[in-house]
């Protein structure tokens, strides 16, 4: 993955110019003492600020390379944390994410992603524990490292979906809220314009990768529709009639998602030690499909996720890993290897996409069959 990200050659190439063009251009804006300022592609919580910011701990090394350093460090942190958590040797997590991010190719070293997802990762391990005293513990913690993991990059919130009822997720609920208001008060005052890429966010359209830009680009390469694409916001989306319909159902879907996980909270009966892990991967995925915009990247959360569910011999999401997998492979062929012919919406780029965005959509179907299935209609 490294030797690919120093080449960087591969399909479009390019993958490294977001950390060492974009990421370094806000760094700098940091360094200055605010949020980047009418800048269309900043569209992350304030918290990813403290991301970029990271590769200024290592003054030895240029930002390209520190940012890198890091990367691999968080890579290493969620290794360790899935193998300890493997220790009864008949579990699969931490196999998962040692062969399942290299499908990626070298993308996880060039986007903040994997650190997000260490904070993810650490947090639902440490709701994991068996003990009472643990538990308690483990709550408090894996709330604090789900409240700094929303505020980088919001979806690490939903690893708190599926806490036990009760104490565990009362103090879970409450340490991720407090560390959210502390942390953003705090850079509130550091920086200014920290709400900024609230703006930018809303502006949204239908990324060329997501579910919905597959539909239409199923139906531009038909010559059903007339749409175009065009760069915005940091990304290719398609412009055209119905484009806002798509993103208005887009939304739609999200929130039937939001009311779907309350339903399933709500009527659970059954809660094992897996049941947060799975839970966490099923939310995660609903609200990926469901989403204007689905980046090759998204696969580390997904990933991650999954390597949690399998460190326990209870979790019900073996079968959804296993449509992850080559999701992730398909993803990385999609964005930089075809990306052209994607963009184009020519008949390799349209297959690759209507494949890889057929198994994640599978994936989520199943994850929250199994869910429900698992907890909610729970033999008698």
């Amino acid at each position: 993955m490294a030797l690919l990200l120093l080449r960087d050659s591969l399909g479009v190439g390019g993958v490294g110019r977001e950390v060492y063009v974009l990421y370094q251009l806000w760094y700098r804006q940091f360094a200055q003492g605010t949020f980047p300022v009418d800048d269309v592609t900043w569209q992350y919580p304030p918290g990813a600020g403290l991301v970029i910011m990271s590769p200024g701990v290592l003054p030895s090394l240029t930002y390209f390379q520190g940012f890198v350093a890091l990367a691999l460090l968080a890579d290493a942190a969620i290794t360790l944390a899935l193998a300890r958590a493997d220790s009864d040797r008949v579990t699969h997590g931490a196999w998962v994410w040692v062969g399942g991010l290299p499908l990626l190719l070298h993308i996880p070293l060039a986007r903040y992603d994997v650190q997000v997802t260490a904070l993810a990762v650490l947090g639902l391990l440490a709701l994991k524990s068996r003990s009472a005293a643990a538990r308690r513990l483990g709550g408090v913690l894996g709330g604090v490292l789900a409240g700094v993991g929303a505020l980088v990059k919001v979806w690490p919130v939903l690893t708190l979906i599926g806490t036990p009822r009760g104490r565990t997720t009362r103090d879970a609920w409450i340490a991720a809220a407090t560390t959210v208001v502390a942390l953003l008060g705090t850079l509130a005052l550091l920086f200014s314009d920290s709400l900024g890429f609230l703006r930018q966010q809303g502006s949204r359209g239908i990324q060329i990768e997501s579910l919905g830009g597959t539909a239409l680009a199923l139906a531009r390469w038909t010559g059903s529709w007339p749409g175009t694409v065009e760069y915005r916001y940091g990304a290719f989306e398609y412009i055209g009639p119905y484009v806002s319909s798509v993103g208005r159902l887009a939304l739609l879907l999200t929130v039937l998602a939001f009311v779907w996980l309350v339903l399933w909270r709500l009527r659970a009966r059954s809660w094992s030690e897996a049941t947060p892990l799975d839970a966490a991967l099923a939310a995660v995925l609903l609200f990926t499909v469901t989403s204007r915009v689905i980046s090759p990247q998204y696969m580390i959360w997904l990933l991650g996720l999954a390597a949690v569910c399998l460190t326990s011999r209870e979790t019900v999401m073996r079968p959804v890993t296993l449509l992850l997998l080559p999701a992730a492979a398909l993803s990385s062929l999609a964005y930089p290897v075809l990306y052209d012919e994607v963009v184009a919406a020519s008949w390799p780029g349209v297959a690759v996409m209507v494949v890889r965005n057929g198994l994640l959509l599978a994936a989520a179907l199943l994850a929250a069959r199994r869910l429900w299935t698992s907890t909610v209609t729970v033999p008698a």
